[in-house]
């Protein structure tokens, strides 16, 4: 876009985000600070609706700014200012206060957030090492999981991790449960330790159980090809299948290694949830839990004393957020979130 364009889409979102109203071009030919016609204007917003950045909701009824006109205002044009005095001792107030409580912490900066934007407050609090009670994953798509962990204290923390190359929902159920049935109020990295513990058995056993066939010829161990995947090589295998003991001990093997590679996908998601995260930026249909109401999130994640990101704050409201204010209110939420947090350890 030239400096014309530019303004002339600045001045249309500016205008749009306080009643989310169409705007004409007569409305922004006298907002412009130089005199243009509204002739002008109108060719350059059908320039910018050729470019996919505005939208006529109604014949003869002024433009309105697509999610991709937002996206680009948001990203490239919006002069983020600083949060006001007022409205800066209103966020320190809130959050004022000598409880070591991080939730309680985390209740009043939603609270706050919401009473002070006007819209819903989202909190994502930090990944704690607490017991786990319950453990669940669920497929969002195909290379999306979220698994929910419900602790002892009866908190619940959802994590969203990456899919692992032909992960199945009955894999994913069949990790659920047998680690259900281990929890014993552990945590993830204490579950990591007993599966490892059961992935060690259970390879021990196998190798116990092959060496005399591949001591005596009948079969060989061939090279794992991805780092940790393994094959036994049977040879003459309808000829060792003859006898019943020989049959009973090759089916013992082949249980082995079922069992071998279901205890590594178990252990492959738990390392998955250990590193899952979830924060992102979102306008309308881009964040698929918000696309059908038309609605954004603004999230800034806070950190704690090593620059970590342990969390994150946000708004969910109307694509035509005020972002100017909002953006500001939102990361300095988060800064002073992630200062309080550090502080209580």
């Amino acid at each position: 876009m030239n400096d014309r364009s530019r303004e002339v889409f600045r001045r249309l979102v500016e205008t749009y985000l306080e009643p989310g109203e169409p705007v004409g071009s007569r409305t922004l030919s006298r907002a412009l600070s130089e005199g243009v016609s509204a002739a002008t204007i109108r060719n350059v917003m059908q320039d910018l609706e050729y470019l996919g950045l505005l939208s006529s909701p109604h014949v003869s009824a002024g433009r309105i700014p697509t999610q991709l006109g937002l996206r680009m205002f948001v990203d490239g044009i919006l002069e983020i200012g600083d949060v006001s005095g007022a409205e800066r001792a209103e966020i320190e107030r809130s959050l004022s206060g000598n409880d070591h409580d991080i939730s309680a912490i985390l209740d009043r900066a939603g609270d706050m957030l919401s009473d002070l934007t006007h819209g819903a407050s989202l909190v994502l609090t930090p990944k704690s090492e607490a017991p786990i009670r319950h453990i669940e994953f669920v497929s969002l798509s195909p290379d999306r999981v979220l698994v929910v962990l419900v602790t002892a204290d009866g908190q619940v923390e959802n994590r969203l991790f990456d899919a692992p190359l032909g992960l199945t929902p009955s894999a994913m159920r069949e990790a659920a449960n047998f680690l259900n049935a281990i929890l014993e109020g552990r945590t993830l990295s204490e579950m990591r330790t007993v599966v490892t513990g059961e992935i060690a058995r259970r390879r021990a056993e196998l190798d116990t159980l092959s060496q005399s066939l591949v001591e005596g010829g009948t079969a060989v161990w061939a090279e794992e090809t991805d780092g940790r995947h393994e094959r036994l090589i049977v040879h003459g295998r309808a000829n060792l299948i003859e006898g019943t003991e020989d049959a009973a001990h090759l089916e013992r093997i082949r249980e082995l290694f079922a069992d071998l590679e279901r205890k590594r996908d178990v252990a492959q998601l738990l390392d998955l949830a250990e590193g899952g995260a979830g924060v992102r930026v979102f306008i309308g249909s881009e964040n698929k839990l918000f696309s059908l109401s038309g609605s954004s999130l603004v999230v800034s994640p806070y950190m704690n004393a090593d620059r970590k990101i342990i969390g994150a704050v946000g708004v969910i409201g109307p694509t035509r957020l005020n972002y100017g204010r909002i953006v500001p209110i939102v990361d300095f939420t988060a800064q002073l979130v992630g200062r309080l947090v550090s502080s209580r350890g």
